[in-house]
């Protein structure tokens, strides 16, 4: 699903988080996806206030910056608006219409399930499985959002020197690239409940899968941003030093025992917190699967803190296992990236569908 889509091109996936940019190009070849482009840039501080963007033409030059040194050549990119930031819905429609005729239809009723004036949004919808007991019916994902939300995405797009092809919605992008993750569960997963845990800077998303779709999500106010917060009152650094220091390592001999292990405590408590949250309020029952994705994933130890906490088994999700990689891409920094990229990933496998 995308709330702007045209002909099918290949596409930069193209994450605009709170702190930085991702980038990923990916084609299909007779083994499987091999990444051709990838790049990590960091945006400048404000430039993307509570996951919307304030600030285009910084962003717009953080996306330039990240396709020269990717060293992509593909003018045209999928990007994603924040979940918050939508408006999904589940309506029944007749099996028999086209298209074109389900267009019509949502336009008409989409009063109903929009509560903004049509010509403020962007709309589109999909076609998920025939209603259950229902012959002749089909149940259609609606995906609305604000038309400027979608806008400044694209003029961020346009000022990189990109076209943007797909708009999607982050969920949806997820949705996409867990389907990579679930290969080595029995039946490749298709009967398993799945979580994924994405934490980020500021904010950890717990999103819960069943049959690659989601059923419920959670977002808490937790992220990487204490990590680097508690660095920079423990040791007397800038923001900017401390967040040096967490990724390039020569802290002092008790930043792993007395800072980093605590934070990775309070991670697994979050998460199971939220799994907490997410059983008083379903009858799916206990997940099979947790994967850990977003920055904070990459450190060492969390998967292994979060299994014992919540006694279900995690692991650090990586979208590139079973990729091959150009060899223009340092395998050991795009696998250490790899948990961050799992929404540019989702956006880049729309250039297949």
């Amino acid at each position: 699903m995308a709330l702007l889509r045209q002909k099918k091109v290949p596409l930069l996936g193209i994450d605009i988080s709170s702190t930085s940019v991702k980038l990923i190009e990916l084609s299909r070849r007779s083994k499987g996806y091999h990444v051709e482009s990838y790049a990590v840039e960091p945006l400048p501080p404000n430039s993307v206030t509570d996951r919307n963007v304030s600030d285009v033409e910084l962003v717009g030059q953080a996306i330039q910056r990240a396709v020269k040194k990717s060293g992509a050549r593909t003018k045209y990119a999928a990007c994603a608006v924040a979940g918050s930031a939508v408006i999904t819905k589940v309506i029944t429609m007749p099996a028999n219409l086209s298209d074109e005729e389900m267009e019509n239809q949502i336009m008409i009723e989409a009063d109903q399930y929009i509560p903004y004036r049509l010509d403020e949004v962007r709309m589109d919808f999909e076609v998920l499985r025939p209603v259950p007991n229902e012959p002749g019916k089909v149940e259609v994902l609606l995906a609305a959002s604000r038309q400027d939300n979608v806008d400044v995405r694209v003029a961020a797009l346009e000022n990189a020197g990109l076209i943007a092809q797909v708009v999607d919605v982050e969920a949806f992008a997820l949705e996409n690239s867990v389907g990579l993750l679930m290969r080595d569960l029995p039946g490749q997963g298709q009967d398993a409940v799945v979580a994924v845990a994405d934490v980020g800077a500021t904010l950890t998303t717990l999103s819960v899968m069943q049959d690659l779709r989601i059923i419920y999500s959670r977002e808490q106010q937790f992220g990487g941003r204490q990590l680097t917060e508690e660095i920079q009152r423990r040791y007397g650094l800038s923001y900017e030093e401390a967040g040096l220091a967490k990724r390039q390592g020569g802290l002092p001999d008790n930043y792993e025992p007395e800072v980093l292990e605590p934070f990775k405590q309070s991670m697994a408590m979050e998460i199971s917190r939220a799994l907490q949250f997410f059983y008083s309020a379903s009858q799916i029952g206990a997940v099979d699967q947790i994967y850990v994705a977003g920055g904070c994933a990459a450190i060492g130890g969390v998967a292994d803190a979060i299994e014992a906490k919540t006694g279900t088994r995690c692991t650090v999700a990586n979208p590139f296992a079973g990729m091959t990689v150009s060899p223009r891409i340092r395998k050991e920094v795009i696998q250490n990236d790899a948990p961050a990229m799992m929404i540019a990933t989702g956006l880049a496998l729309r250039s297949f569908d």
